[in-house]
């Protein structure tokens, strides 16, 4: 009997643990609630809602903080908070984000980024480089940092950034922000300016205790505007910062500074023919002028202008978004068909997109034939490999899938997009026992992967092995948040495994982990 997963897509961090520096304050207890509320808002009010969650935490822990007071030489702040405490608090964003966002499991795409995102991270000023990418499904163009290290793309964002270098200007500007350390610095800012607010609060409060109520509230309205007028003004500070910064990062690393200007001012356009509900959600917590894109472009004109070719890699990766964003693939083969009769940026990328679809859609001798055209002048490039392998499964020749991809594993060892394409080939191929090795070898390799387990619980299922099916069912549920369900399949999995002293160890060990991931997160 096969056994199968609930469809889900979403990704959590495999190994996150949350240990509060505080003595006498649970920050996990206090932060679910109000986290899972950050979820409920309208999206223009999250940036808000999240400095003033982030404040709040900090004046709930201020009085036994102490030790997070330690200033961190070589950083740009001499932060309230730890390095260590922002990692733990980014991941918990992080677990809670992910089981309630829709996410891509697509191991191509998730590659691609990461190695964009480790070179300009590599180039930047960022002293903590443990950082973790998410890849939203959205079409909207929008990419975020969070305190810890957390890296959000959303799959739209490529679709409207040209080049590599446009979408390098975003992650480069992202990446300020956590080497300049703007969150804690930002608590630092308005712990500094509370007094002089409150003092305003308290005289308008006078006022109206005596009567003097126009008065009174006209003090508390000024107050309040000052206060949100400095916010303002220090918000903006933090993004030219941001916009210096990056761009160095991006000259380090060799990419075109220029492209800066470029991709804000497409992002300002965007924004000026979109409705007043539809402006990008970068631009609503990244507000741009056309003051800030002349800094920028004049920030840009201190270096030359480069040429550059057209980057097949980034290409070919938009070309897979455009199929992902796509309501159906017939859909997707259209829109390939239709850049192909004009003048597309690179028409072998939109080729290998009209491939994708055409698989998708159950065409696979088009999809051959469209592969087959620009195969033939990178026959290694990995791409191409990989779309080549979809076909044949399509084409319900699992077993030569298995056997292409098997030979390039033996010259890419552990290369995971390959594993996890090759690991599926077998599992249509009825060698349900090969692919659970492959694939819980691949897990002591990348553990992060929810995708990994989710497959591997097909293929136990598939080989017998329900004792091992239940326990990558529970990992896949640790790594989307769901604790509840994951004691559950560890649970069932203890039942069956009594008499192996060794595993049921291992089991007794995990349903412990969980129970102190429940306990810290009040799940």
């Amino acid at each position: 009997m096969a056994y199968t997963l609930c469809s889900d897509t979403a990704h959590l961090e495999y190994n996150a643990r949350y240990s509060s520096p505080f003595t006498h304050f649970d920050a996990k207890v206090w932060l679910h609630p109000v986290i899972k509320y950050w979820f409920t808002v309208k999206s223009q009010w999250r940036h808000c809602f999240t400095v003033a969650l982030f404040c709040a935490l900090f004046s709930a822990a201020s009085a036994t903080s102490d030790e997070l007071k330690i200033p961190n030489l070589g950083e740009s702040s001499t932060s309230l908070f730890s390095a260590d405490f922002e990692y733990d608090l980014g991941r918990t964003w992080l677990r809670m984000f992910r089981s309630q966002v829709p996410t891509i499991d697509d191991p191509l795409l998730q590659e691609y980024l990461e190695n964009l995102i480790y070179n300009l991270v590599t180039h930047s000023q960022l002293e903590d480089r443990r950082i973790e990418v998410v890849i939203v499904d959205n079409p909207t163009i929008n990419a975020f940092a969070v305190p810890g290290g957390i890296i959000g793309i959303h799959n739209g964002l490529l679709m409207y950034a040209q080049t590599e270098d446009e979408l390098a200007t975003v992650l480069a500007h992202e990446i300020a922000h956590l080497s300049q350390r703007h969150f804690s610095r930002r608590v630092e800012y308005q712990q500094g300016q509370q007094g002089l607010y409150l003092a305003s609060m308290l005289a308008g409060l006078v006022l109206l205790a005596t009567g003097a109520g126009s008065a009174g509230m006209a003090a508390i309205s000024a107050a309040q505007a000052a206060a949100q007028d400095a916010a303002l003004r220090y918000s903006r500070s933090n993004e030219a910062e941001a916009d210096r910064v990056g761009m160095q990062t991006l000259v380090d690393a060799e990419f075109d500074p220029h492209a800066a200007p470029a991709m804000f001012e497409r992002m300002l356009q965007a924004s000026r023919y979109s409705g007043g509900n539809r402006v990008p959600e970068f631009l609503r917590s990244h507000p741009l002028s056309e003051n800030r894109i002349a800094d920028t472009r004049n920030r840009a004109r201190k270096y030359p202008k480069q040429m550059k070719h057209t980057n097949l890699d980034y290409q070919l990766m938009r070309a897979r978004v455009a199929v992902q964003l796509s309501n159906t693939p017939e859909e997707a083969v259209q829109k390939f068909r239709g850049e192909l009769e004009g003048k597309p940026v690179s028409r072998e990328a939109a080729r290998y997109g009209l491939a994708l679809a055409l698989t998708q859609a159950g065409r696979g001798n088009e999809a051959s034939l469209e592969l087959d055209s620009i195969w033939s002048s990178a026959p290694d490039r990995l791409e191409y490999i990989l779309a080549d392998a979809e076909i044949d499964i399509a084409r319900n020749k699992p077993d030569i899938a298995a056997q292409k991809l098997a030979k390039q594993l033996q010259l890419s060892p552990n290369n995971h997009p390959l594993t996890m394409l090759y690991a599926k080939a077998l599992m249509d191929n009825q060698q349900a026992h090969i692919a659970e090795e492959v694939l819980i070898a691949q897990s002591k390799i990348n553990p992060k992967d929810p995708g990994l387990w989710y497959l591997l619980a097909e293929v136990e299922g598939l080989s017998g092995n329900i004792a091992g099916l239940h326990r990558a069912r529970a990992e896949y549920f640790i790594i989307n948040g769901i604790l509840d369900e994951a004691d559950k399949q560890l649970q069932y999995a203890l039942q069956l495994t009594d008499k192996d002293h060794l595993t049921t160890a291992k089991i007794y060990e995990r349903i412990k982990d969980v129970a102190e991931m429940r306990k810290k997160m009040e799940l």
